[in-house]
């Protein structure tokens, strides 16, 4: 028994020594910010089996004592941070330093909503989400329509082209989920291919502060942003139709989301819309319908220290030109300029026929990013687009089926682009960029018949830029930025051998010409390189009481696009012959624009005035004269360069005039001038000014009714380029007026909304809209087809959405 009882206290005091030897380990180390090495001050640090606690102290240090021999599962914790956990086998002591991802606000872009921004030096406005869903069934430049100094170029009311500032086409950059779109937009009647229920939002930026997405934005840039998802493990989405009276017709869409606690997530949407023959308010606009299907699926991965994003859209659109915008000769517009109504009005349908536009446009993208201890962000994006467009004419049985026109663009970029924002207050944005495109004009068929308005070409581009922000104090930030592009555009062509010789182009390019004639054409080569230097600086000063002041200067410059250089045909689309010019330049423009504004919920407004001075700009406009071909006799308009100025203003404002009511207007103002010729420049937006009131009831299923208006005053500012051609009917010269604009029109409509909780998890939204309420019949000035019928008279929608 006292042997037995001497064993166990031995045994006791070994295991009291080993323990005590196995339990003087110490744990210690830093908290450190990922993304700029800064030492995090506050953060606890828990050992999780072993119930130990710490925080950091004002230098990121801490240290746990008197640790045991064996694993330990270490938590860190602190606000704005991702929580971070850590296994360890403890056989000595350890020292680590711990980094935390302190910028998690920026992965999950939470917007918080103040009354002070100092993210940005340029003009800049958003289209949320909501605005979005209130035109489902219509374009994107429909949309953007609701913005002051936005506008749009139309033909008909399906083909809505956008204008900033009187600017459009290529003077335009839209970014459509981070990806520049290419789809022939040097067209007039060309409208970009893009299904905005796609879309989370959509940011407009005035001016030229654009030199990371490329340097020829003269008029802005228009970025079309996808949804964040935060990392949770969630199934979401929405259902929702439109339907329409004029029309007859609306569209579906549909879209379902899947996200994982991991920060993976995936997204499939799909749309489908089609409308018959719309109606003015007189009377129908027959072959007007179109028809449109989209669908576009999504996949990534998304951490703070690393990610990946794989986007792919759809796009298909079937579009009808009014039959009585197609004429066959001079003639025909001149009457149909002086009639009241369209020479050509049938009963509705559905039926899409000759003339019309078929188009489809495939997107994809890569994109992929990682972060870098204390130095910043690399994001590497290859992205590719393949647009297919046809224009069928009325023709012939024999050639109905066969487009008289047929173009097949097939774009590709890649774009690195580092981040650095490491440095205190300091961000600086690098990168640059390789992209080639190549055109197909048509098949053997299509150009036995005549040549091919856009030729063949393959164009390289590629570029670099550097752009910088920083913040002065908390109340001051600057912007400066410079890029440099090089482009060039390889071309085979045929022109007319009269053609070429009458412009000169046998002495000035002889190293174009191959020699070969055949049928009086001649083949050709051209190849040009061009250069682009654009630079911008901004500024962004915060004052007393929510106002802001912001001023930036933007110089762009922009390569001539292949339509100006090439154009030598009959466009059949626009009716009328288009000659380009192997002459042109680069555009130069330098932007001013600032902008005061008041962010307040309360009281809010912003005054933008702007002044753009573009040197060698390039207009397409009526030469005075109609050229006869077999098809009959056309217009001629031809490409030149001159020097300009457009300048205006841009006013906003907003008025909380209870909790139940709310104030919104707007104004628009500019003036475009040829000052090479010392005449206004051709299609300049007109005066407008807009009004919205709106009643809220949140307690009565977030109820919302809302009366707008909108005036645009008559355009009296245009330069006269009608002429006189001789009508062989009546035997004398007639007045082609091709210039002088419709009268000043305002338009009514009311909006209206409800929400209805129809199960635990989801939401029935049901909207009654009705446009142009008293049917007014008006002409808008902008919209190519407004010398063949009005505008579309009164609409009643019903949209009815499910969030589930």
């Amino acid at each position: 028994m006292q042997k037995f009882f001497f064993l166990c206290m031995f045994l006791c005091a070994i295991s009291t020594k080993v323990t005590a030897q196995d339990c003087e380990f110490t744990f210690k180390g830093k908290i450190i910010d990922f993304h700029d090495n800064t030492p995090i001050v506050g953060a606890s640090v828990a050992i999780l089996n072993l119930k130990k606690y710490t925080t950091s102290d004002l230098d990121g240090n801490f240290e746990i004592s008197k640790l045991c021999k064996g694993k330990i599962i270490v938590e860190v914790r602190h606000i704005s941070c991702d929580t971070k956990q850590i296994t360890l086998n403890l056989n000595k002591p350890i020292s680590k330093e711990i980094f935390l991802e302190h910028h998690l606000e920026k992965l999950n872009e939470v917007f918080v909503k103040t009354n002070t921004k100092t993210e940005q030096t340029s003009v800049e406005q958003t289209i949320k989400k909501e605005v979005i869903a209130d035109f489902t069934d219509k374009s994107l430049g429909d949309v953007l329509n609701t913005v002051s100094g936005v506008s749009s170029l139309n033909t008909g009311n399906a083909i809505v082209k956008p204008m900033i500032h009187g600017l459009h086409s290529s003077r335009l950059l839209i970014i459509n989920n981070n990806v520049r779109q290419f789809d022939q937009e040097w067209g007039a009647e060309h409208a970009p291919n893009i299904d905005i229920n796609a879309s989370d939002r959509i940011d407009i930026v005035k001016g030229a502060n654009t030199l990371m997405y490329g340097s020829d934005a003269i008029g802005g840039l228009i970025l079309i942003r996808p949804d964040n998802y935060a990392a949770k493990d969630s199934l979401f989405g929405s259902t929702s139709t439109s339907l329409n009276s004029n029309g007859y017709g609306g569209n579906m869409n549909s879209k379902l989301i899947k996200t994982f606690k991991s920060g993976f997530y995936t997204k499939l949407q799909a749309n489908y819309r089609m409308f018959g023959d719309f109606n003015a308010a007189n009377y129908n606009l027959s072959n007007s319908g179109i028809k449109n299907i989209n669908a576009s699926t999504r996949f990534g991965y998304k951490s703070f220290e690393k990610g990946f994003d794989v986007y792919y859209s759809y796009v298909d659109n079937t579009i009808g030109i009014i039959r009585a915008a197609h004429v066959g000769n001079v003639n025909d517009l001149v009457n149909a300029i002086n009639r009241k109504e369209p020479s050509f009005v049938d009963d509705f349908t559905y039926t899409i026929d000759n003339p019309k536009q078929t188009i489809t446009h495939h997107l994809a993208k890569l994109e992929a990013y990682k972060r870098f201890k204390g130095l910043g962000k690399l994001t590497l994006q290859y992205d590719f687009q393949l647009n297919r467009r046809k224009e069928f004419d009325r023709r012939r049985a024999s050639f109905r089926d066969l487009a008289a026109a047929d173009f097949t663009l097939f774009t590709t970029s890649f774009q690195p682009n580092l981040k650095i924002d490491a440095i205190d207050n300091l961000e600086i944005n690098s990168g640059f960029l390789l992209r080639f495109q190549q055109n197909d004009s048509a098949d053997e068929s299509i150009t036995r018949i005549s040549i091919p308005l856009i030729p063949d070409y393959d164009k390289y581009e590629t570029g670099i830029y550097t752009i910088a922000k920083y913040k002065l104090n908390v109340n001051t930030e600057i912007s400066a930025g410079f890029r440099y592009d090089f482009a060039r555009i390889e071309a085979e062509k045929k022109y007319k051998v009269f053609d070429w010789e009458e412009n000169n182009y046998d002495e000035l390019f002889p190293e174009f010409s191959s020699g070969i004639i055949d049928n009086f054409e001649i083949f050709t080569s051209p190849k040009f390189n061009f250069n682009n230097f654009s630079a911008s600086l901004g500024l962004s000063q915060l004052l007393k009481n929510d106002f802001k002041l912001l001023f930036n200067y933007g110089l762009a410059s922009r390569t001539p696009n292949v339509s100006e250089l090439f154009s030598n045909g009959l466009h059949h689309s626009a009716a009328r012959i288009e000659t380009g010019s192997l002459l042109l330049k680069n555009e130069v423009a330098n932007n001013f624009i600032a902008s005061f504004e008041r962010n307040s919920d309360s009281f809010g407004f912003s005054i933008s005035p702007y002044y753009k001075y573009i040197k060698d700009f390039i207009q397409l406009i009526p030469n005075g004269k109609a050229v006869t071909t077999i098809r009959g006799a056309f217009t001629e308009w031809q490409y030149y360069q001159i020097n300009a100025q457009i300048f205006g203003v841009d006013i906003d404002i907003n008025k909380k005039i209870s909790d139940s009511f709310k104030y919104s207007g707007s104004l628009s103002l500019l003036q475009g001038d040829n000052l090479t010729d010392k005449l206004p420049l051709i299609h300049m937006p007109a005066t407008n000014f807009s009004n919205r009131l709106i009643y809220t009831n949140p307690n009565l299923n977030q109820l919302k009714i809302g009366i707008h208006h909108k005036t645009v005053l008559q355009q009296k500012r245009f330069p006269d380029y009608n002429f006189f051609t001789f009508n062989a009917i009546s035997q004398e010269d007639v007045l082609v007026d091709i210039s002088t604009t419709p009268p000043t029109y305002s338009l009514f409509g009311l909006n209206t909304s409800a929400v209805f909780n129809v199960f635990k998890q989801s939401s029935l939204q049901v909207e009654f809209n009705i446009e142009n309420m008293f049917n007014v019949a008006y002409r808008e000035h902008l919209n190519r087809l407004r010398y063949f019928a009005d505008d579309l008279g009164r609409n009643y929608n019903l949209k009815i959405k499910l969030n589930y």
